[in-house]
């Protein structure tokens, strides 16, 4: 560990020199073949304050064509990702398949900096600690390489080249108040250090380089970047195999045993309905205040009344505060990175609500059957999904999901409908009629997600929706009813 580290020896420096360049062309040579092997590469480089840690980076990127990588600095936040996820930021920059992209200081940072600094509890360092290794995890299951960096250097080496620093007026602006006050407690950071590499270095262990020695430093990293691509190219991408952690579930039913004879009259729906959106429009308000995400995700059968009651929903809310997301089929892009990126890119702000027309699920359903993911990786999913909501839960959201369920002779009368109607054709496709086809696989695949996905903290509701009003109306009552729990409980906290 840091502690127990040993700075090395200079080294004879046109050697050095040399080792370095060779090893640059190295990397260059391996860019190619990164492509050819559709493997994306997360290079974190993590270290104390003046390290060098933008010169590594300098150094590592010197020879690369640009076009292949991407370098992010999380350290630096704009107001709005403050009120996303922590981990958001960084799920945001993973790269495509087949490039690199480079972190200028990591997850590590964040979370070392803001529980040394009191701006999260030790409970929630245990939470960012668990997320930090299931993200990790996730990545390298679905075919990511990460390598891990930490760059060292001694309490006088840093106070002689932070005193460097500041000392003149080019590179003054490049130490914070943050940097002093770490090299001030510096041995408060190196436990705290040490205590995040060794609980997060069981999935993707750590790299420990000397920092001391810039030129030494950075051909050791370019060593170790070199030999961990060689290997991977050569093994090819890695899948993870499924595993299964128990979280608290919500018992459900099968959508077989689901009675869906429910039904509304006229004037009971406009009543309920005016009742239910004047309240969702006031919690909206207060949600707003008190920062609290929302975050709504809709799945169903075809033509079982998503849209419409999407918009009785969307009725009640300020536009400013809501965003709504169709999610289709997805793009190269996405589909060349991690399959939950194009949802952390589509997370709401604190206050806002987010609702979702389709969403992540589609993994173990549309994917599933169709063959668009590996049987490997469909199985992953489902904990994978558990704990993506579990790190949104935690985050504050409210989470809740619907599954709008209809029988299969009141969809067919519905697609009907659409085909003699002009203004609704459009919602009625080839891959419609398909998926009628498949109706059966289709209610075999929901019926294992609602059982293996409905947590407490992020459940399921089945909605009944033979009778679109009486549906509109079970859904409203449910957000209405979260939201007022969600608010009570946020007063609470702030009375304790």
């Amino acid at each position: 560990m840091l502690k127990d580290f040993e700075s090395k020896k200079r080294q004879d420096s046109a050697q050095v020199s040399e080792e370095t360049k060779e090893l640059q062309m190295q990397l260059l040579g391996q860019q190619q073949l990164l492509m050819q092997a559709k493997i994306p590469v997360i290079v974190m480089i993590e270290g104390w304050a003046a390290a060098g840690k933008g010169s590594l980076i300098k150094e590592l990127i010197s020879e690369l064509d640009p076009r292949f990588y991407h370098v992010v600095s999380p350290k630096v936040l704009h107001e709005y990702e403050e009120r996303q996820p922590f981990l958001c930021q960084y799920m945001q920059a993973i790269p495509v398949n087949g490039k690199v992209t480079f972190y200028d200081s990591g997850w590590m940072e964040n979370v070392v900096r803001k529980y040394l600094r009191h701006e999260i509890t030790k409970e929630d360092y245990r939470n960012r600690i668990r997320e930090v290794n299931e993200v990790e995890r996730q990545l390298r299951d679905s075919g990511y390489m990460i390598i891990k960096i930490f760059l060292h250097i001694e309490k006088r080496k840093q106070y002689e080249r932070l005193y460097r620093l500041t000392e003149d007026s080019r590179t003054e602006w490049r130490v914070d108040r943050e940097d002093l006050m770490q090299h001030k407690e510096y041995k408060r950071f190196m436990e705290a250090y040490d205590d995040f590499i060794e609980k997060t270095g069981g999935t993707i262990g750590w790299h420990i380089l000397d920092g001391s020695h810039n030129k030494i430093a950075v051909r050791d990293a370019l060593k170790l970047l070199v030999q961990k691509i060689d290997i991977a190219v050569k093994e090819g991408r890695y899948e993870g195999q499924p595993i299964e952690e128990e979280f608290p579930l919500k018992e459900m039913p099968k959508l077989s045993e689901v009675d869906l004879s429910q039904t509304m009259d006229d004037e009971e729906y406009k009543k309920e309905l005016k009742k239910l959106q004047t309240k969702l429009s006031e919690l909206h308000n207060v949600i707003y205040r008190k920062k609290i995400p929302v975050i709504l995700c809709y799945e169903g059968w075809d033509a079982a009344g998503k849209g419409g009651n999407i918009r009785r929903v969307t009725y009640a809310l300020d536009p400013r505060g809501f965003d709504v997301h169709p999610i289709a089929s997805p793009l190269p892009h996405e589909l060349n990175r991690q399959y939950l990126w194009r949802f952390w890119t589509k997370l709401p702000r604190t206050g806002h609500v987010c609702i979702f027309d389709r969403t992540w699920y589609g993994r173990v359903m549309v994917e599933r059957l169709e063959g668009f993911c590996t049987e490997n990786e469909w199985k992953r999913a489902y904990n994978e999904i558990n704990e993506f909501e579990r790190m949104l839960t935690e985050w504050g959201a409210v989470v809740l999901k619907f599954w709008i369920h209809i029988d299969k002779d009141v969809q067919l009368e519905r697609f009907n409908h659409r085909e003699q109607t002009p203004e609704k054709q459009w919602k009625i496709t080839e891959e419609d009629w398909r998926n009628r086809e498949k109706w059966d696989e289709y209610e075999i695949a929901v019926d294992e997600l609602l059982q293996k996905t409905s947590t407490k903290n992020a459940p399921w509701y089945i909605i009944e929706s033979n009778d679109k009003k009486y549906a509109r109306i079970k859904t409203l009552r449910i957000i209405v009813k979260a939201l007022e729990k969600a608010c009570e409980k946020h007063f609470k906290q702030m009375m304790e």
